[in-house]
């Protein structure tokens, strides 16, 4: 089974294919947010090492995978430096507050919540590389295809590490209640297109 297959059986539901058509009327933005994105998911990862100094597994993955998003990052920038894009601030998506919402206040359920959030967030922008990857000039195409491998990985290991710190079930029950919000949060329409955002009419 591939990255991708092991992604599409993950998510609840695929990218709709209007999201497809706003983000392709808005090159821009795709890129901007991208570009935060990546540092976004940087962020996490530092923040979890720091929080969670005595868990060794997740320390060596989550500095990998800070390592990753930011090199990510910078790519993105570079292309936007090339294509004469300004990188400006932007207003967040609702996609990940909502999912945050929903976390646990204490541990270790918190961490458990905040991981299996992680490995959504990563299987989403995955799949949503794929999903546009096709439509895209030649230069993106091959950086998006690119990033699917690192990107799946990234889900892969956040899942594993709620795994390794909670039970099957609870794991199991967490992650579909989170699910559920996800699918809401990808059919729903949004008013601003985002890289994570739902449909815009």
């Amino acid at each position: 089974m591939t990255v991708l297959q092991e992604i599409e059986d993950f998510i609840p539901c695929n990218t709709p294919q209007l999201w497809v058509e706003n983000a392709l009327a808005n090159p821009e933005l795709l890129l901007i947010d991208h570009a935060n994105c990546e540092k976004k998911a940087a962020s996490t990862a530092l923040n979890l090492m720091y929080r969670y100094v005595d868990n060794f597994d997740l320390l060596n993955k989550m500095s990998r995978l800070a390592r990753e998003e930011l090199r990510h990052f910078e790519q993105v920038i570079a292309i936007m430096k090339r294509r004469n894009i300004e990188y400006r601030q932007i207003t967040a998506s609702r996609y990940a507050v909502k999912l945050r919402d929903a976390v646990r206040p204490n541990d270790p359920d918190k961490l458990v919540d905040i991981l299996i959030v992680g490995a959504i967030i990563e299987a989403r922008s995955c799949e949503r590389f794929a999903r546009i990857a096709t439509f895209l000039d030649e230069e993106l195409e091959k950086f998006y295809l690119s990033l699917l491998k690192s990107e799946g990985r990234h889900f892969k290991d956040y899942l594993a590490l709620a795994e390794s710190i909670a039970s099957q079930q609870e794991v199991s029950d967490r992650l579909a209640m989170f699910l559920a919000i996800e699918k809401k949060l990808i059919l729903s329409p949004d008013s601003e297109f985002r890289f994570h955002s739902g449909p815009c009419e």
